[in-house]
């Protein structure tokens, strides 16, 4: 077991999180809105899960205690309580090409599983999303839920997550690499509702959402800028979160987006950005009445650069301090929280460890 010893103080906080220079020369529209103060340090132990995974993307836990492992190449895998692992058989096809493949996977309330991946069809490659029911480790009832419109040719920025709740299910997309197609009529670069039956868009201006997550009730989203303007947002019902119209950050030839805009009216500002990026991966939540007081209420948002995971403290709904941890695991994909509050880590990367991550002390 790997152990980072940092001190455990009382809830206070220092200058802002090291970063670097700023890629765009912006400023914040409010207060935190970047560059929250530093947290302190938790103390963490850091031991192996479960091993050799070849760029895992999504992990859910089953009711039975299994979890369910994503691999982008178009393998899903199932982890028992012995940390055995299996090949999960029924998946429909996936066309594994540069960022689409095999995508996030959540279990549902209803008891099914729902995952997402890029899938050939006529006119290119499309976003979907599918869902059906583990019986040992073989999928069955295996139905699309959602197909992406339109399909390209680029094999980049499909998002995404799933994430279902009673009555139906939230997806994020992506861009797709074609930016003007998220102020389309269109279900890219999106947040989407499935209803049970329909999909229909519920927000809009978004460049490429790999992590979401339900907090008290609301949806939370991170999303990937260009260089400088990752964004955390809460999406709202009909607004639109602005991409390419506005953004915090740069085009990478270091030529400004659209019009050079970070504000303009009828575009929605993210609740914080990141300047350097930190290309972020999946997301989770905190229980507020978890054991480990620190962290009660905290977002988690993993980094694929530099690396490591992201802890954001929230007061009334903005951020209030950011830690940065495990800077020396390399890229994180997801994390998962546990219900006793350790952190289940998935590295990108061939032949990859999930990491466990547990905060010592702290408890009331």
């Amino acid at each position: 077991m790997l152990r980072y010893v940092l001190c455990v103080l009382p809830v206070m906080a220092f200058g802002q999180v090291e970063q670097g220079p700023k890629n765009a020369d912006f400023d914040p529209l409010f207060e935190n809105q970047t560059r929250a103060p530093e947290l302190p340090e938790t103390e963490v132990e850091v031991s192996t899960f479960a091993s050799g995974f070849d760029f895992p993307w999504g992990i859910a836990p089953l009711p039975d205690g299994r979890f369910l492992v994503t691999e982008r190449g178009g393998r899903m895998r199932v982890v028992d309580e012995n940390r055995e692992v299996a090949e999960v058989q029924g998946l429909p096809e996936v066309e594994a090409i540069r960022q689409g493949g095999l995508l996030d996977v959540a279990v549902g309330p209803d008891g099914l599983v729902y995952w997402t991946y890029s899938k050939a069809v006529q006119g290119g490659v499309a976003l979907a999303a599918a869902r059906g029911r583990l019986d040992g480790a073989t999928l069955v009832d295996v139905e699309d839920i959602f197909v992406q419109s339109p399909a390209t040719n680029a094999g980049q920025h499909f998002g995404s997550r799933i994430i279902p709740v009673e009555g139906g299910a939230w997806i994020t997309s992506g861009d797709r690499g074609t930016p003007e197609l998220s102020q389309g009529d269109n279900t890219v670069g999106k947040v989407l509702w499935f209803d049970g039956t329909d999909v229909r868009v519920w927000s809009t201006g978004h460049r490429n959402i790999q992590g979401a997550v339900i907090r008290d009730g609301d949806l939370w989203t991170v999303e990937h800028g260009p260089r400088g303007g990752d964004e955390l947002n809460r999406p709202q019902q009909g607004l639109n979160y602005g991409w390419p119209v506005i953004s915090y950050g740069i085009n990478y030839n270091g030529r400004d987006i659209t019009g050079g805009e970070a504000v303009a009216e009828g575009y929605e500002q993210p609740v914080y950005y990141w300047d350097p990026v930190i290309a972020p991966g999946g997301m989770g939540s905190y229980p507020a009445d978890a054991d480990f007081a620190p962290w009660r209420g905290d977002l988690f948002v993993s980094s694929l650069n530099p690396g490591g995971l992201n802890r954001l403290k929230l007061e009334d709904g903005r951020v209030v301090g950011e830690e940065r941890l495990l800077r020396d695991v390399g890229r994180v994909r997801d994390v998962e929280v546990l219900a006793n509050g350790d952190l289940l880590v998935l590295v990108d990367a061939p032949g990859a460890d999930i990491l466990r991550v547990t905060p010592v002390g702290g408890a009331e």
